[in-house]
């Protein structure tokens, strides 16, 4: 048995060289210029600049229909978005050439086209929204907001009661915190934190990241947390969507 396998395999492998080789003859006969001349309907044993030059004017001409500019002009568009470097043009570019493409579809009864080129215009829509709300917010936090508004859509509410402990000295420090309502007292320097203030920052800094003190709940009240891992990625996100505004 392993010798009739043997024996079978030169016989595939010429096959499939016999039918490259076929391939690889026929491409390159249809790839002729006397064969694409001939296909143009020019003759390959008289022909001139002046003749080619008609020659592909009379195609242009034949095939210059409003759907077929449509198609060209949306071309035009998505091709420009290659060498564009901010989001926001591109996204633009990416949509009116979508557009052109529906119009195509829908003049030549291209079904495939007009329903791709449908499905891409509101996502690209709904993903230049989202660009544009988060330079928004990039331009406010350039413009020195310091406030805390543009952290509070990612923070999480948590409540806490008279006597519990929101976190004790050197333990292991993962989130910040914002005051909303109630007290809140650092033990070990008496100071009391009234809403409005934000605490646990420093385990931020710290290089072992824990607390540098204990924070006790003296008043029932909530508080809204982000952790660090959060606040990293919101810093980042926004300051490079300003770099990329600016280039």
């Amino acid at each position: 048995m392993p010798t009739a396998c043997a024996e079978d395999d030169p016989m595939g492998s010429n096959s499939a060289a016999s039918i490259s080789d076929r391939f690889l003859d026929t491409a390159a006969d249809n790839l002729r210029i006397a064969k694409i001349l001939v296909q143009m309907g020019l003759d390959p044993n008289n022909i001139t600049y002046d003749t080619l030059l008609d020659r592909l004017l009379e195609i242009v001409l034949a095939n210059m229909t409003l759907a077929n500019m449509l198609a060209l002009v949306g071309a035009i568009f998505l091709v420009a978005t290659l060498p564009m470097h901010t989001i926001v043009p591109l996204r633009v570019a990416n949509m009116l050439g979508c557009m052109f493409f529906v119009a195509y579809g829908a003049l030549s009864g291209n079904v495939g086209t007009f329903i791709l080129y449908l499905l891409l215009l509101p996502i690209n829509a709904i993903r230049l929204r989202q660009i544009l709300n988060l330079i928004k917010r990039a331009r406010i936090a350039t413009e020195g907001d310091t406030s805390l508004e543009l952290l509070k859509p990612f923070m999480t509410e948590r409540r806490y009661r008279r006597g519990e402990k929101l976190f004790k000295k050197n333990d292991a420090a993962s989130e910040m915190f914002l005051t909303v309502t109630g007290t809140f007292l650092v033990k070990e320097i008496s100071v009391e934190l009234p809403p409005g203030r934000l605490m646990g920052e420093l385990g931020f800094l710290t290089p072992n990241q824990r607390r540098t003190a204990t924070v006790e709940c003296i008043e029932d009240g909530q508080v809204m947390t982000i952790t660090y891992e959060k606040l990293l990625e919101i810093f980042f996100r926004i300051h490079n969507s300003a770099i990329t505004v600016l280039c």
